[in-house]
Protein backbone atom coordinates (compact mmCIF):
# COMPACT_ATOMS: atom_id res chain seq x y z
CA UNK A 1 0.00 0.00 0.00
CA UNK A 2 2.80 2.47 0.79
CA UNK A 3 4.37 1.58 -2.41
CA UNK A 4 1.18 2.57 -4.04
CA UNK A 5 0.85 5.87 -2.58
CA UNK A 6 4.64 6.53 -2.88
CA UNK A 7 3.85 5.57 -7.14
CA UNK A 8 1.06 7.94 -6.99
CA UNK A 9 2.92 10.99 -5.19
CA UNK A 10 5.35 10.79 -8.34
CA UNK A 11 3.16 10.60 -11.14
CA UNK A 12 1.01 13.52 -9.62
CA UNK A 13 4.81 15.51 -9.01
CA UNK A 14 5.13 15.08 -12.36
CA UNK A 15 1.70 16.22 -13.67
CA UNK A 16 1.05 19.62 -15.17
CA UNK A 17 -2.14 21.41 -15.06
CA UNK A 18 -2.87 23.51 -18.31
CA UNK A 19 -4.42 26.43 -17.06
CA UNK A 20 -4.86 29.52 -19.63
CA UNK A 21 -2.16 32.24 -19.38
CA UNK A 22 -3.72 35.53 -17.31
CA UNK A 23 -3.02 39.43 -18.35
CA UNK A 24 -3.40 41.53 -20.82
CA UNK A 25 -1.16 39.54 -23.23
CA UNK A 26 -2.23 36.27 -24.45
CA UNK A 27 0.85 34.92 -25.68
CA UNK A 28 3.79 33.75 -22.85
CA UNK A 29 6.26 34.14 -25.49
CA UNK A 30 8.96 33.43 -22.65
CA UNK A 31 7.47 29.76 -22.94
CA UNK A 32 7.40 29.99 -26.59
CA UNK A 33 10.94 30.92 -26.68
CA UNK A 34 11.77 28.06 -24.83
CA UNK A 35 10.53 25.73 -26.97
CA UNK A 36 11.80 26.73 -30.21
CA UNK A 37 13.57 23.66 -31.06
CA UNK A 38 10.24 22.19 -30.60
CA UNK A 39 9.10 24.72 -32.85
CA UNK A 40 11.31 24.23 -35.99
CA UNK A 41 10.80 20.16 -35.61
CA UNK A 42 7.28 20.48 -36.09
CA UNK A 43 7.56 22.46 -38.89
CA UNK A 44 10.67 20.56 -40.48
CA UNK A 45 7.93 17.02 -39.70
CA UNK A 46 5.01 19.09 -41.84
CA UNK A 47 7.29 19.28 -44.81
CA UNK A 48 8.53 15.99 -44.45
CA UNK A 49 5.02 14.60 -44.34
CA UNK A 50 3.43 17.39 -47.42
CA UNK A 51 6.43 15.68 -49.77
CA UNK A 52 6.93 11.94 -48.60
CA UNK A 53 6.48 9.92 -51.03
CA UNK A 54 6.12 12.56 -54.05
CA UNK A 55 8.35 12.10 -57.14
CA UNK A 56 8.77 15.65 -57.83
CA UNK A 57 9.35 16.74 -54.20
CA UNK A 58 9.89 20.41 -53.21
CA UNK A 59 9.57 21.01 -57.23
CA UNK A 60 5.30 21.18 -56.54
CA UNK A 61 5.98 24.62 -54.56
CA UNK A 62 6.52 25.99 -58.45
CA UNK A 63 4.48 23.61 -60.19
CA UNK A 64 1.59 24.99 -58.60
CA UNK A 65 1.83 28.82 -58.56
CA UNK A 66 3.40 28.27 -62.32
CA UNK A 67 0.06 26.47 -63.14
CA UNK A 68 -2.11 29.24 -61.30
CA UNK A 69 0.19 32.04 -62.98
CA UNK A 70 -0.39 30.51 -66.53
CA UNK A 71 -4.40 30.20 -66.36
CA UNK A 72 -4.45 33.73 -65.23
CA UNK A 73 -3.06 35.14 -67.60
CA UNK A 74 -4.52 33.52 -70.42
CA UNK A 75 -7.76 34.39 -68.54
CA UNK A 76 -6.76 37.98 -67.47
CA UNK A 77 -4.42 39.08 -69.61
CA UNK A 78 -5.21 37.43 -72.70
CA UNK A 79 -9.37 36.68 -73.07
CA UNK A 80 -10.29 39.40 -70.75
CA UNK A 81 -7.93 41.42 -71.47
CA UNK A 82 -7.42 43.54 -68.12
CA UNK A 83 -4.92 46.31 -68.11
CA UNK A 84 -1.48 45.33 -66.93
CA UNK A 85 0.17 48.91 -66.41
CA UNK A 86 2.90 48.12 -68.64
CA UNK A 87 4.74 45.20 -66.95
CA UNK A 88 5.03 41.49 -68.61
CA UNK A 89 1.58 40.20 -67.46
CA UNK A 90 2.98 36.65 -66.09
CA UNK A 91 5.18 38.84 -63.44
CA UNK A 92 2.23 40.85 -62.62
CA UNK A 93 0.21 37.84 -61.90
CA UNK A 94 3.12 35.68 -60.26
CA UNK A 95 3.77 38.55 -57.92
CA UNK A 96 0.28 38.35 -56.44
CA UNK A 97 0.15 34.17 -57.09
CA UNK A 98 3.54 34.34 -54.41
CA UNK A 99 1.49 35.30 -51.62
CA UNK A 100 -1.92 34.04 -52.04
CA UNK A 101 -0.25 30.39 -52.59
CA UNK A 102 1.76 31.16 -49.40
CA UNK A 103 -1.36 32.36 -47.57
CA UNK A 104 -3.88 30.03 -48.89
CA UNK A 105 -1.55 26.31 -48.21
CA UNK A 106 -0.74 28.17 -44.83
CA UNK A 107 -3.97 28.98 -43.55
CA UNK A 108 -5.77 25.33 -45.29
CA UNK A 109 -2.80 23.51 -42.94
CA UNK A 110 -2.78 25.99 -39.86
CA UNK A 111 -6.61 25.73 -38.93
CA UNK A 112 -6.11 22.06 -39.68
CA UNK A 113 -2.99 21.66 -37.15
CA UNK A 114 -4.40 20.97 -33.93
CA UNK A 115 -7.18 17.95 -35.02
CA UNK A 116 -4.02 16.63 -36.91
CA UNK A 117 -1.64 16.32 -33.99
CA UNK A 118 -4.43 14.37 -31.60
CA UNK A 119 -1.64 12.04 -30.49
CA UNK A 120 0.87 15.37 -29.40
CA UNK A 121 -2.36 16.75 -27.56
CA UNK A 122 -3.65 14.45 -25.60
CA UNK A 123 -0.45 12.68 -24.64
CA UNK A 124 2.36 15.27 -23.89
CA UNK A 125 2.55 19.11 -22.78
CA UNK A 126 3.83 21.71 -24.60
CA UNK A 127 2.12 24.93 -25.81
CA UNK A 128 -0.05 24.30 -28.15
CA UNK A 129 -0.05 27.54 -29.82
CA UNK A 130 2.92 25.67 -31.36
CA UNK A 131 0.99 23.94 -33.64
CA UNK A 132 -0.29 26.60 -35.94
CA UNK A 133 2.44 28.83 -36.04
CA UNK A 134 4.87 25.55 -37.21
CA UNK A 135 2.10 24.77 -39.80
CA UNK A 136 2.26 28.51 -41.32
CA UNK A 137 6.29 28.35 -40.65
CA UNK A 138 6.68 25.67 -42.61
CA UNK A 139 5.09 27.18 -45.37
CA UNK A 140 8.19 29.29 -45.78
CA UNK A 141 10.31 26.94 -47.67
CA UNK A 142 7.77 26.63 -50.32
CA UNK A 143 7.82 30.54 -50.59
CA UNK A 144 11.42 31.11 -50.80
CA UNK A 145 11.65 27.89 -53.85
CA UNK A 146 8.58 30.34 -55.51
CA UNK A 147 10.76 33.55 -54.66
CA UNK A 148 13.74 31.93 -56.82
CA UNK A 149 11.18 31.34 -59.70
CA UNK A 150 9.89 34.56 -59.51
CA UNK A 151 13.67 35.93 -59.82
CA UNK A 152 14.35 34.23 -62.57
CA UNK A 153 10.66 35.56 -64.75
CA UNK A 154 12.12 39.08 -63.69
CA UNK A 155 15.11 38.34 -65.45
CA UNK A 156 13.74 36.29 -68.44
CA UNK A 157 11.06 39.33 -68.92
CA UNK A 158 14.04 42.08 -68.38
CA UNK A 159 12.50 43.28 -65.19
CA UNK A 160 14.82 45.51 -63.39
CA UNK A 161 15.55 45.11 -59.54
CA UNK A 162 14.98 48.04 -57.61
CA UNK A 163 15.46 48.94 -54.03
CA UNK A 164 11.66 47.87 -53.45
CA UNK A 165 12.68 44.85 -53.00
CA UNK A 166 13.97 45.27 -49.42
CA UNK A 167 10.64 46.09 -48.52
CA UNK A 168 9.44 42.78 -49.46
CA UNK A 169 10.31 41.09 -45.99
CA UNK A 170 7.92 43.00 -43.91
CA UNK A 171 5.14 42.26 -46.39
CA UNK A 172 5.91 38.73 -46.20
CA UNK A 173 5.25 39.51 -42.17
CA UNK A 174 1.96 40.56 -43.07
CA UNK A 175 0.86 38.17 -45.09
CA UNK A 176 1.90 35.17 -42.21
CA UNK A 177 0.25 37.29 -39.73
CA UNK A 178 -2.79 37.42 -41.94
CA UNK A 179 -2.63 33.30 -42.28
CA UNK A 180 -1.56 32.52 -38.31
CA UNK A 181 -4.42 35.05 -37.59
CA UNK A 182 -7.21 32.95 -39.49
CA UNK A 183 -5.28 30.19 -38.27
CA UNK A 184 -5.62 30.89 -34.76
CA UNK A 185 -9.32 31.29 -35.13
CA UNK A 186 -10.24 28.56 -37.06
CA UNK A 187 -7.66 25.60 -35.64
CA UNK A 188 -9.24 26.41 -32.21
CA UNK A 189 -12.56 26.12 -33.52
CA UNK A 190 -12.12 22.69 -35.71
CA UNK A 191 -11.30 21.37 -32.75
CA UNK A 192 -14.91 21.38 -31.58
CA UNK A 193 -16.14 21.74 -34.91
CA UNK A 194 -14.89 19.65 -37.49
CA UNK A 195 -17.22 21.21 -40.19
CA UNK A 196 -14.34 24.20 -40.29
CA UNK A 197 -12.11 21.24 -42.25
CA UNK A 198 -15.06 22.18 -45.26
CA UNK A 199 -15.03 26.11 -44.77
CA UNK A 200 -11.18 26.72 -45.09
CA UNK A 201 -11.07 25.55 -49.10
CA UNK A 202 -13.85 27.10 -50.27
CA UNK A 203 -12.51 30.74 -48.29
CA UNK A 204 -9.38 29.80 -50.11
CA UNK A 205 -11.00 29.39 -53.60
CA UNK A 206 -13.44 32.40 -53.21
CA UNK A 207 -10.31 34.68 -52.10
CA UNK A 208 -8.48 33.24 -54.96
CA UNK A 209 -10.84 35.20 -57.41
CA UNK A 210 -12.01 37.92 -54.33
CA UNK A 211 -8.51 39.34 -54.64
CA UNK A 212 -6.39 40.69 -57.11
CA UNK A 213 -4.19 38.07 -57.93
CA UNK A 214 -4.91 37.55 -61.51
CA UNK A 215 -5.78 41.94 -62.09
CA UNK A 216 -4.75 45.22 -60.76
CA UNK A 217 -7.09 46.44 -58.89
CA UNK A 218 -6.81 49.89 -59.46
CA UNK A 219 -8.35 48.88 -63.22
CA UNK A 220 -11.85 48.56 -61.40
CA UNK A 221 -12.05 52.07 -59.95
CA UNK A 222 -13.16 53.78 -63.02
CA UNK A 223 -16.11 52.12 -64.05
CA UNK A 224 -16.69 49.99 -61.05
CA UNK A 225 -15.41 51.66 -57.63
CA UNK A 226 -15.11 55.19 -56.36
CA UNK A 227 -11.75 56.22 -54.22
CA UNK A 228 -13.65 55.96 -51.12
CA UNK A 229 -15.19 52.15 -51.72
CA UNK A 230 -11.88 51.19 -53.01
CA UNK A 231 -10.29 52.20 -49.48
CA UNK A 232 -13.32 50.47 -47.97
CA UNK A 233 -12.76 46.68 -50.21
CA UNK A 234 -9.22 46.99 -48.79
CA UNK A 235 -10.52 47.27 -45.23
CA UNK A 236 -12.94 44.29 -45.93
CA UNK A 237 -10.33 42.60 -47.62
CA UNK A 238 -6.75 42.98 -46.56
CA UNK A 239 -4.77 40.84 -48.95
CA UNK A 240 -5.36 43.55 -51.40
CA UNK A 241 -3.23 46.18 -49.65
CA UNK A 242 -0.73 42.49 -49.48
CA UNK A 243 -0.84 41.56 -52.87
CA UNK A 244 -0.51 45.49 -54.17
CA UNK A 245 2.52 45.70 -51.73
CA UNK A 246 4.35 42.47 -53.32
CA UNK A 247 3.63 43.98 -56.55
CA UNK A 248 5.14 47.49 -55.59
CA UNK A 249 8.04 45.50 -54.18
CA UNK A 250 8.44 43.81 -57.42
CA UNK A 251 7.56 45.52 -60.30
CA UNK A 252 8.38 49.45 -58.76
CA UNK A 253 7.03 52.53 -58.35
CA UNK A 254 4.32 52.76 -61.35
CA UNK A 255 2.48 49.72 -59.15
CA UNK A 256 2.21 51.97 -55.65
CA UNK A 257 -0.38 50.30 -53.56
CA UNK A 258 -3.46 52.72 -52.19
CA UNK A 259 -1.63 53.45 -49.19
CA UNK A 260 -4.49 54.23 -47.29
CA UNK A 261 -6.36 50.74 -47.77
CA UNK A 262 -2.68 49.44 -47.00
CA UNK A 263 -2.74 50.54 -43.18
CA UNK A 264 -6.59 49.56 -42.92
CA UNK A 265 -6.04 46.20 -43.89
CA UNK A 266 -2.82 46.07 -41.27
CA UNK A 267 -5.37 47.09 -38.75
CA UNK A 268 -7.69 44.16 -39.90
CA UNK A 269 -4.76 41.98 -39.71
CA UNK A 270 -3.69 43.08 -35.85
CA UNK A 271 -7.12 42.87 -34.75
CA UNK A 272 -7.92 39.56 -36.20
CA UNK A 273 -4.22 38.43 -34.73
CA UNK A 274 -4.99 39.73 -31.39
CA UNK A 275 -8.41 37.96 -30.92
CA UNK A 276 -7.52 35.06 -32.12
CA UNK A 277 -4.77 34.91 -29.30
CA UNK A 278 -7.13 35.58 -26.79
CA UNK A 279 -9.66 33.06 -27.97
CA UNK A 280 -6.72 30.34 -28.65
CA UNK A 281 -5.91 31.23 -24.86
CA UNK A 282 -9.59 30.45 -23.92
CA UNK A 283 -10.20 27.15 -25.16
CA UNK A 284 -6.87 25.62 -25.08
CA UNK A 285 -7.33 24.07 -21.72
CA UNK A 286 -10.25 22.28 -23.18
CA UNK A 287 -8.58 20.47 -26.63
CA UNK A 288 -7.50 17.64 -25.12
CA UNK A 289 -10.58 16.66 -23.51
CA UNK A 290 -12.19 17.75 -26.80
CA UNK A 291 -10.01 16.39 -29.25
Amino acid sequence: MSHDIETIREHAAHERIIRPRKGLIPIDFPELWRYRELLLMLAWRNILVRYKQTYLGILWAVIQPLMIMVVMTIVFGKIAKMPDGGAPYPVLTFAAVLPWQFFGAALTGGSGSLVNSQSLITKIYFPRLLLPISSVLSGSLDFLVSLAMLAGLMVWYDVPFTLNLLALPLFFLLVFAAALSLSLWLGALSVRYRDVSHIVPFIVRFGLYASPVGFLSASLVPDLLTQDQLVWYHTLNPMVGILEGFRWCILGTNFTPLWPGLWAGTAVIAAVLVSGAYFFRLVEKTFADVI
